[in-house]
C-alpha cells in the first residue's frame, strides 16, 4: 500500500506539471506511460487473483475460436477502416465522382453543397449495395451470431459477396495489371481466389474510369449550351458580358425540364445492374 501511495503522489505531481506546462504532449505521454507501467501492475500485485490473459483460444460448437475480448479488440481496430472500405469497396466512388462532375458541368460551384452530395451518394450507395449487405448478413453475420461458424470463417464468408460485386464492375485489364504488379501471375485458379489487397485497387481504378466516362457524356449537353450562348453574345457584340452568367439559367432550366436528377440517379443505379 505504501508503494501505491508513493506512485499516486508521483502521478499527481506529473499531472500538476502538465497543467503548468499547458498540457505539453511530452508530459502527457509520460503520464500515461507511468500510469500503465506502474500503477496498473501495482493493483495486480495487491490482488493476487487479478488476471489479464492477452490471447486465449477456446473450443466452440463451430470449432476453435479466439476469446471474446480478442474478437472485440479486432472489431474495434477494424472500425477505423470502415469508412475507407465503404468508399473504396462499394458503389460510392463512382456515384460521388459523377455528382461532382455534374455540378461542375452545370456551373454551380457550391450548389448543391458538399454535404448534400455526400448524403445523396451515401443513401444511393446503400440502395445499390443492399443486396450485397443482405447476402453478407445471411451467410456470415447470422451464422456467426448463432455460433454456427467461427469469427475467421465469418470474415471469409463476408468477403465472397463483396468480391462478386467487385468482379462485376472490374475490367479484366485493370485486374490483370495489379496481378502483374503484385507478381502473382498464374497463382490463382479463378478470379474469386484473388485477395482483396489486389482486387480493391483494381476495382477503384475501374470505377474511376467508368465515372469519368459517365461524366463526359453528362458534360456534353451543357458544353453545347455554353458554346451556343458564347457564339450569340459574340455575334451581338456583347463580348464584355460573361457567357457563363447568361448560360447558367438556361442550363438549370434544361436540367429541370428533362428531370435531370432522376435521369442521372436512375442511370447510376442501373449501371451497377440494380
Amino acid at each position: 500500500m505504501k508503494i501505491i501511495k508513493n506512485m499516486t503522489q508521483e502521478t499527481l505531481h506529473l499531472l500538476v506539471l502538465m497543467i503548468k506546462r499547458q498540457f505539453n504532449f511530452k508530459y502527457l505521454s509520460l503520464f500515461f506511460i507511468f500510469s500503465i507501467l506502474f500503477i496498473y501492475p501495482s493493483f495486480s500485485l495487491a490482488e493476487n487473483d487479478f488476471k489479464l490473459p492477452l490471447v486465449t483460444y477456446q473450443e466452440t460448437e463451430a470449432g476453435g475460436d479466439y476469446s471474446v475480448s480478442i474478437q472485440i479488440l479486432a472489431l474495434m481496430t477494424m472500425l477505423s477502416f470502415i469508412p475507407a472500405a465503404f468508399m473504396m469497396l462499394t458503389a460510392f466512388t463512382r456515384i460521388i465522382v459523377v455528382f461532382a462532375i455534374l455540378r461542375q458541368a452545370i456551373g454551380l460551384q457550391q450548389t448543391p453543397s458538399n454535404q448534400i452530395l455526400l448524403g445523396l451518394a451515401l443513401f444511393l450507395t446503400i440502395f445499390v449495395m443492399m443486396p450485397v449487405f443482405n447476402q453478407i448478413k445471411d451467410t456470415a453475420i447470422l451464422p456467426y451470431v448463432n455460433e454456427e461458424i467461427t469469427s475467421t470463417q465469418a470474415l471469409a464468408q463476408a468477403q465472397l459477396p463483396i468480391k462478386e460485386f467487385m468482379l462485376g464492375q472490374i475490367r479484366e485489364d485493370d485486374l490483370a495489371l495489379f496481378i502483374r504488379l503484385a507478381d502473382e501471375e498464374g497463382q490463382f485458379d479463378s478470379e474469386m481466389d484473388v485477395p482483396l489487397t489486389i482486387m480493391a485497387p483494381a476495382f477503384v481504378t475501374s470505377e474511376l474510369k467508368t465515372a469519368f466516362q459517365i461524366g463526359f457524356l453528362i458534360f456534353i449537353p451543357f458544353l453545347i449550351i455554353d458554346l451556343v450562348i458564347a457564339s450569340l453574345l459574340m455575334a451581338m457584340g456583347m463580348m464584355m458580358l460573361s457567357p457563363v452568367i447568361v448560360s447558367l439559367p438556361f442550363k438549370i432550366m434544361m436540367f429541370v425540364l428533362i428531370d435531370g436528377w432522376a435521369l442521372v440517379i436512375g442511370s447510376l443505379a442501373a449501371s451497377f445492374g440494380t
